[in-house]
């Protein structure tokens, strides 16, 4: 199915010293079309309802009081202004939620747009529950601000136009209506100042609470095998107590301000009616007058009573943008050169030249690793937890860069080449693989969507996951569950196994990938790979000796190095370390 939406047409401005609603306004630009068509005809609609009052005023005056003119002309006529007007407003609330809601779908996609460019850094320090949040709740307050205050102001404009009207019946009276306007703009004014803080902590409590949800549903199996429930229980309404006492605090900031900002207006309107209807009682002012001043004041309070929600809107939406610019105005930590080419026709040679690397400011995890792989040749990398084995595939693939040395790939600095055509020649199956909530077919071809149920087949039996795939409800077609727990470990690293194989890249790095697979299976998936090592370089993080045999040479690390290189018979006779790195059979820890 192709999607209707085209996608963002522009970015936000990087501009960090522009005012927030500078930044969003090229996303609203984008949509100007529609967004002006929404404004004028609102803009419409009120200069209808502004008219409405004084025509009122005239028919009171030529029809009941002078008897000039026949009533149900004038009648006929206030019924037509009136129609105009709900038909242009009701266009027009219909343009503005179009708009609200493709600016809310630009937001939204430039959000994950940026996401799916951000390093793996990024993401190692930052909560998921925190990104959730930012890229819903966030943008829907933006949304709803930048969308619908500019109707607010068109609103407070007409409120000028009804000014002008009133000023036209007395200006004496008019004048005395507005006496309350000065203490409302110093109101309004201090009610953002004391919102904007209560907005920020209402927003990130709330990702809080999402945060410890994202964890709880992603981290169940180890919620319930510890018997935490109760603990993650009080946990999360510690959170939602504290998100409570955000919001009290809001509503009583409103509390405090608003009833200023809704109840002046009446006072306005008890002055006009205590000197209009003096002046009426001294005939300087008609009754028709009376009532159409009324009216005008009336239109008057609305954008006022609006006016606190906008303001209280204003501060909620500018909390939010700039809990997303953190993250749009976050720089990937991986990027490509300026000049940075599409590595082709790979052969697959790997040279490690004295790399350097820590993941931070602590202890070096790579310490002048240096490496040489032949195209076509199979290496294990071998090793204690921690000495460095995973992070030699992360850096291979540039998930990270090194903090020293050099990584080529048939003599190309990684960091030279661009990102895709990088990542298309290397193939990496993780030890611990992720699966879609989608069908396994879609899984396997996730690489190669084009690719045909034949070709993905093939796939699943060199992965030795054809069989067990068969046997499922609906085969091919069955839909996983999230993460793919509704299948065994071994099953998810096979389909995983299968994904990768499909790519066909000519170079690939099993990180411990089939360390969830009983021996038996194993057997079966090592048959089927040593068939397509032959043609491929091959990097296996190993702690099996099963595992090693699939390689022709073995590289031990100690402390971030290569301490010694050979085949497998060949360290077990002469290196020491390596049969006591291969006598701690359980499974590491992630390195």
């Amino acid at each position: 199915m192709t999607s209707k939406y085209p996608g963002p047409r522009v970015r936000i401005s990087r501009d960090r010293n522009l005012a927030w609603w500078r930044r969003i306004l090229p996303v609203m630009a984008s949509h100007r079309a529609t967004f002006l068509l929404a404004i004028g005809l609102s803009f419409l609609s009120l200069v209808f309802q502004t008219l409405v009052p004084n025509m009122l005023n005239g028919a009171i005056d030529h029809d009941l009081v002078r008897h000039s003119t026949a009533l149900h002309s004038d009648v006929v006529r206030i019924l037509i202004v009136g129609l105009l007007a709900g038909v242009s407003g009701i266009v027009s609330r219909q343009y503005v939620f179009r708009t609200a809601y493709n600016v809310e779908a630009d937001l939204r996609s430039l959000i994950y747009e940026h996401l799916t460019w951000l390093s793996f850094g990024f993401y190692d320090r930052v909560q998921s529950g925190q990104l959730i949040s930012r890229a819903n709740s966030d943008i829907r307050s933006v949304q709803m601000y930048s969308t619908f205050a500019p109707l607010i102001l068109v609103q407070c404009c007409i409120g000028v136009l009804a000014f002008g009207f009133m000023l036209s019946i007395s200006p004496l009276l008019a004048c005395i209506a507005m006496t309350v306007m000065p203490i409302l703009y110093f109101v309004g004014i201090r009610m953002r100042r004391v919102m904007f803080p209560i907005s920020w902590i209402t927003q990130a409590r709330l990702a809080d609470v999402a945060t410890i949800v994202d964890e709880n549903v992603n981290g169940v199996r180890v919620v319930k095998s510890f018997a935490q429930e109760e603990a993650e229980v009080n946990r999360l309404a510690d959170a939602a107590e504290r998100v409570a006492w955000a919001y009290v605090k809001d509503a009583q900031i409103r509390g405090k301000w608003s009833p200023w900002v809704q109840n002046l207006p009446q006072l306005g309107l008890a002055l006009v009616l205590f000197f209009g209807g003096w002046m009426v009682i001294d005939g300087h002012l008609g009754i028709g007058a009376i009532l159409a001043f009324n009216a005008y004041l009336l239109m008057l309070q609305a954008p006022f009573m609006m006016l606190g929600q906008l303001v209280m809107m204003g501060q909620r939406a500018r909390a939010s943008a700039e809990r997303i610019f953190e993250i749009l105005d976050e720089t990937p930590e991986i990027m490509e050169r300026p000049g940075a080419y599409d590595l082709a026709d790979v052969r697959g040679s790997i040279d490690f030249d004295h790399v350097r690397f820590s993941y931070s400011d602590d202890a070096e995890i790579l310490h002048d690793f240096d490496a040489h792989i032949e195209p076509g040749e199979s290496v294990a990398i071998v090793g204690r937890t921690g000495s460095g084995k995973s992070t030699v595939a992360r850096l291979v693939t540039r998930f990270y860069d090194v903090d020293d040395g050099v990584i080529r790939i048939d003599g190309h600095d990684v960091r030279d080449v661009t990102l895709p055509s990088l990542r298309d020649h290397v193939g990496v199956v993780l030890d611990e693989p992720f699966l879609f909530s989608i069908s396994i077919h879609d899984n396997i071809a996730y690489g190669r969507p084009d690719a045909s149920p034949e070709q993905v087949e093939a796939a699943a039996r060199a992965a030795n996951a054809h069989e067990f795939i068969e046997r499922l409800p609906e085969g091919y077609g069955t839909v996983v569950g999230e993460r793919g727990y509704t299948l065994s470990g071994g099953q998810r690293q096979r389909i995983a196994i299968a994904r990768t194989l499909l790519v066909n890249p000519p170079i690939l790095i099993l990180d411990d990938a089939t360390s969830s697979v009983d021996v038996h299976v194993e057997a079966g998936i090592y048959e089927a790979l040593n068939r397509l090592l032959a043609q491929r370089t091959t990097i296996v993080i190993a702690h099996r000796i099963s595992t090693i045999a699939l390689a022709s040479r073995v590289l031990l690390l100690d402390e971030g190095r290569v301490v010694a290189s050979g085949t497998h018979e060949q360290l077990l006779a002469s290196t020491p370390l390596y049969a006591e790195v291969l006598a701690q059979s359980t499974k590491p820890e992630e390195d």
